[in-house]
């Protein structure tokens, strides 16, 4: 099992490596409102560490219990791998046919006690009694129970998603492999088998700096994308979905256009301003909008699920006597709200331009957004970058 682990960490490094390299949304000339942080990522947000276990494994013909198997685990760490320390959190589902566990004790607590997974459905199970199986292990116990946050995702098109390949192994790999940084998009972690707009989609990420006069804080967002139909997809306003469309007769093995929108997203949304847990829910809910601005409309089969925290008043959760803390009133908390829609968006786009052509069980082909027929189509509609034009 050692050896396993070892082989998929060091696959984990490579592809990360690899990752660095792809291209992402403003590369591409997709304009975006806002100023991105260093990384253009969550952990821009200090202290938050992200990590990955990504699962490809065999070919062909769906043998359940056997693959093949196209799926992961996806963690963020608020306070990163070295601290147990609890953050404000607040949560909002936009449309639950979908999960994400202990939400009940954020809502009564506030507080978030430990990180955020993110796989797909079936192994909700396996991926939480592992967390609280770490949390043990390292004395990160913050009450003498757990209630990990666990959402997810259904992969089931293109993974054996009933052959439950997830295994307490693999969420153990993902913590261990987490990192502040770069973070890899597309086809990794969770967003592993995913789709949205009916291309290949999966983890996304960006983040938005403040100006000054608005505290200069840090908002970043981290996406699991498996949702929407593709005449929905608009980027930067653009409606380039419906000049992409899904064939009317699929090529053999390629899924055919979506009678409805049965997907689901998780948003995961990480600040650095002092927010109290009700502000969090507020900006949980933001979330929707940049969700919106890439054309979903969140249909009856759709779990859309969103969760904010703070990292901000460290150390509070532990107290025994009265303590004071910050809180960024709510006459100056409109600057949180937009930086969280539009790095919403972009980090959706991110999942989109970050994803590869994956073929999973069955022979089932789902292409990635073609990035040049994307450019012309911004062009198109007069939605290019400048810099892009360089």
């Amino acid at each position: 099992m050692r050896l396993v682990i070892t082989v998929l960490i060091s696959v984990l490094a490579g592809a990360a490596a690899f990752a660095q390299n792809k291209p992402r949304a403003r590369d591409l000339g997709v304009p975006f409102d806002g100023v991105p942080g260093t990384h253009n990522a969550i952990t821009d947000v200090r202290g938050v560490e992200v990590g990955f276990t990504t699962l490809v494994k065999g070919e062909g013909p769906l043998k359940q219990g056997e693959g093949p198997v196209r799926t992961g685990v996806t963690v963020v760490l608020p306070r990163g791998r070295a601290s147990g320390d609890p953050v404000f959190a607040g949560w909002f589902s936009q449309n639950g046919n979908g999960e994400m566990t202990g939400t009940t004790w954020i809502e009564e607590g506030g507080f978030l006690e430990g990180a955020v997974f993110i796989t797909n459905t079936h192994s909700v199970g396996v991926v939480r009694d592992a967390a609280i199986a770490w949390s043990v292990k390292q004395g990160r116990m913050f009450q003498p129970w757990s209630l990990p946050v666990v959402a997810e995702t259904w992969d089931g098109t293109l993974n054996d998603i009933n052959g439950f390949h997830v295994k307490p192994e693999h969420v153990t790999a993902a913590i261990e492999s987490a990192s502040a940084g770069p973070v890899r998009e597309g086809n990794v972690g969770g967003g592993t088998g995913m789709i949205c707009y009916e291309f290949k989609c999966g983890t996304g990420t960006a983040s938005r700096k403040l100006p000054a006069q608005a505290g200069g804080y840090t908002v970043g967002v981290l996406v699991q994308a498996n949702h929407g139909r593709r005449n929905e997809l608009r980027v930067a306003g653009a409606p380039v979905g419906q000049d992409i469309p899904v064939p009317v007769v699929p090529r053999p093995g390629e899924p055919g256009p979506a009678a409805e929108e049965q997907g689901s997203i998780i948003i995961i949304v990480a600040t650095d301003a002092p927010l109290l847990p009700h502000q969090l829910e507020r900006v949980a809910q933001r979330a929707t909008m940049g969700l919106a601005r890439t054309g979903a409309t969140s249909g009856n089969g759709s779990g859309d699920i969103f969760l904010a925290f703070s990292t901000a008043n460290p150390e509070v959760a532990g107290a025994t006597r009265e303590v004071h803390v910050s809180m960024l009133p709510n006459a100056r908390i409109s600057a949180v709200f937009s930086a969280t829609v539009e790095a919403t968006e972009e980090a959706i786009i991110n999942a989109l331009i970050g994803a590869e052509t994956m073929t999973g069980r069955d022979g089932r082909r789902v292409e990635a957004i073609p990035h040049e027929r994307l450019r012309d189509l911004l062009k198109k509609y007069g939605r290019t970058s400048v810099d892009s034009a360089r």
